[in-house]
């Protein structure tokens, strides 16, 4: 086998080349793992609101709250079952799920959507994950919200301190501030709910009720229990389910989106690598034939030069993955496909995002360094000498 070190030293002697295409393939995987990182960061801040002993109740053939209704007799249906969990912060919670326009601070008149979620006095002790990291929580039977911190300041009123209205003359005070791990909860606004749903004309109705079991295993017992009642009409599913359910248009536009930009770059970048190690091939005809003299054999001289390709497509991997990590501090705004409104999301990097990317990268050295590894293997040394 040829050293590996004379590789190495190949690249550091055509050092512009070397670093025109590892900035090339760098990009390439930048812009790959971004769209993977915002494709975690989607799932994450959706499926992290769901807990595997909760279930979401909708009305049969409904796929998201907003188009689901259910009625007090229904909640009772639901409460019914041995299998729900009793005790503070458990049982059977019924809320109500609404979409506003807002006007975005500070960006003269445009305006996007907020989800805005009316739940019970104990809708808050139901999720421990939430957290009031600033004011307080809204007194039950009042006009006062609480907003996410996602959220928080982005829309005009949509702070501590604020109003706004959820419909005319229907206004609400912000009178505190919450998290909730990190999930979509964080990009809501949450108040009482039969203000909400009075605000909206649905005094005797709610979207969905959230159901915590007596365990996780209870789960297929309770769903065939409850839809197989005809008196109640619903749909039961993992609540974990739901939101992983909720996050994959969004998610797999941004991927899909991001991936597509990734390959037409990737294109520009084998031809990089390829011109790269063309030249070299080209530039080291008679090295190639001195070490076909001395004994290697074509295979170590193909195995050679594509090491050399991929050496220089891991360098850029490296560069690529390097820079992408500070977009774990960036969050980012984008639209939910299933409720029509705003998320907000942070770039995720995860195990299985690097070494995806990391073989992407060395993907691409192998492909643009295949064709000069076989013309190199190809060189007669007879003639190689002669040039």
């Amino acid at each position: 086998m040829v050293p590996f070190r004379y590789n190495v030293r190949s690249l550091f002697v055509r050092k512009v080349t070397t670093i025109a295409t590892a900035v090339g393939i760098a990009l390439v995987v930048f812009v790959f793992a971004a769209a993977m990182m915002l494709g975690e960061g989607v799932t994450r801040a959706l499926a992290s609101s769901g807990r595997p002993d909760t279930v979401i109740v909708l009305r049969k053939g409904s796929d998201a709250e907003l188009s689901s209704s259910l009625d007090q007799a229904t909640l009772g249906l639901l409460r019914g079952n041995s299998a729900v969990a009793q005790g503070e912060g458990a049982g059977v919670i019924g809320e109500v799920v609404i979409i506003i326009t807002a006007e975005i601070e500070g960006k003269d008149g445009q305006i996007s959507n907020v989800l805005i979620r009316g739940t019970q006095a104990d809708g808050i002790k139901f999720r421990p994950e939430i957290r009031i990291v600033s004011g307080r929580a809204p007194q039950p039977g009042t006009n006062e919200v609480i907003v996410g911190k996602a959220i928080a300041g982005r829309f005009k009123g949509v702070s501590e301190g604020g109003t706004f209205e959820l419909r005319r003359n229907r206004p609400v005070q912000v009178v505190g501030t919450f998290s909730a791990d990190g999930s979509s909860y964080e990009s809501e606004v949450w108040g009482d709910v039969d203000v909400i749903r009075t605000s909206v004309g649905r005094q005797s109705a709610v979207s969905s009720a959230r159901v915590r079991l007596n365990s996780a295993s209870d789960f297929e017992t309770y769903r065939l229990a409850m839809e197989a009642d005809k008196r109640a009409n619903v749909s039961v599913q993992r609540e974990a389910d739901y939101y992983s359910k909720q996050s994959e248009q969004t998610s797999g536009f941004l991927v899909g989106l991001g991936t597509v930009v990734a390959i037409l770059f990737s294109l520009a970048a084998m031809i990089g690598a390829a011109i790269t190690m063309n030249g070299a091939v080209a530039h080291r005809t008679k090295e190639i034939g001195t070490l076909r003299a001395l004994g290697f054999s074509r295979i170590a001289i193909l195995i050679s030069f594509v090491f050399e390709a991929l050496l220089l497509a891991l360098l850029g991997g490296l560069v690529g993955l390097a820079f992408v990590q500070l977009l774990a501090l960036v969050s980012f705004p984008v639209m939910n496909f299933q409720t029509f409104s705003e998320i907000v999301i942070s770039f995720r990097a995860t195990p299985a995002v690097i070494v995806s990317a990391m073989v992407f990268s060395l993907v691409m050295g192998l492909v643009g360094g295949l064709l000069p590894a076989i013309r190199a293997a190809r060189v007669s040394p007879v003639e190689a000498m002669r040039g």
